[in-house]
């Protein structure tokens, strides 16, 4: 059977709305973002055998709705915090565009580090971070089915982690609030990506 785990993104908060970049700034949901976690609860039916969330709010909350009726707690999982941004958290792409247009241009291009002002530094640091977070709980839960409730940025980044692709791939796909990405582990070393961004529970 292996392992399943579930990579969902955080329902949506104001600052998703208003296009900032959130970061480890400690961003509540919107009504909003709980009627979507409400939306995922429905859809899932508790069919999981355990639930691990990154430890900021918007996380939390989410992986707290998603457990509710179940005997699951959540369980804190520091290594998939978002992407720490350091100086452009609370920019939006375009401020941090215009006002470090040095730095913005690296990010976008760099295929080996994806480097930063701050913070994480890299968007390699926080692959390696996320990717190994991941593994551990694929071991820890061997032929389960597992929810990480995480964060858009860090999802990407885990992701580009496990399949060793280019830091440059974080900038060419999206993860919608509550979409959901399942990997399938046969075992630790040996990730598939089976699905990814599915959002059809909001619709």
């Amino acid at each position: 059977m292996g392992t399943e785990i579930l990579l969902i993104r955080h329902g949506v908060t104001e600052w998703n709305k208003l296009g900032k970049f959130q970061g480890k700034a400690d961003i509540p949901l919107s009504d909003e973002g709980r009627s979507q976690a409400m939306a995922l609860k429905e859809f899932l039916h508790g069919e999981f055998q355990a639930v691990y969330a990154s430890p900021l709010v918007r996380a939390m909350e989410t992986a707290g709705i998603l457990s509710q009726d179940t005997k699951q707690q959540v369980i804190p999982c520091e290594g998939m915090k978002e992407i720490d941004f350091g100086a452009w958290e609370g920019l939006t792409l375009d401020e941090i565009k215009n006002t470090y247009p040095k730095e913005f241009a690296a990010w976008r291009s760099d295929e080996k580090e994806g480097p930063f002002i701050g913070g994480d530094i890299s968007i390699r640091n926080a692959s390696m971070r996320a990717a190994e977070a991941i593994r551990r709980v694929a071991e820890n839960h061997p032929d389960e089915k597992v929810l990480i409730i995480a964060h858009g940025g860090i999802i990407k980044a885990g992701l580009i982690g496990l399949f060793q692709w280019k830091m440059t791939m974080y900038h060419h796909f999206y993860l919608g609030n509550t979409a959901i990405s399942k990997v399938s582990f046969r075992n630790s070393n040996y990730p598939i990506l089976e699905s990814f961004n599915d959002t059809h529970h909001l619709k």
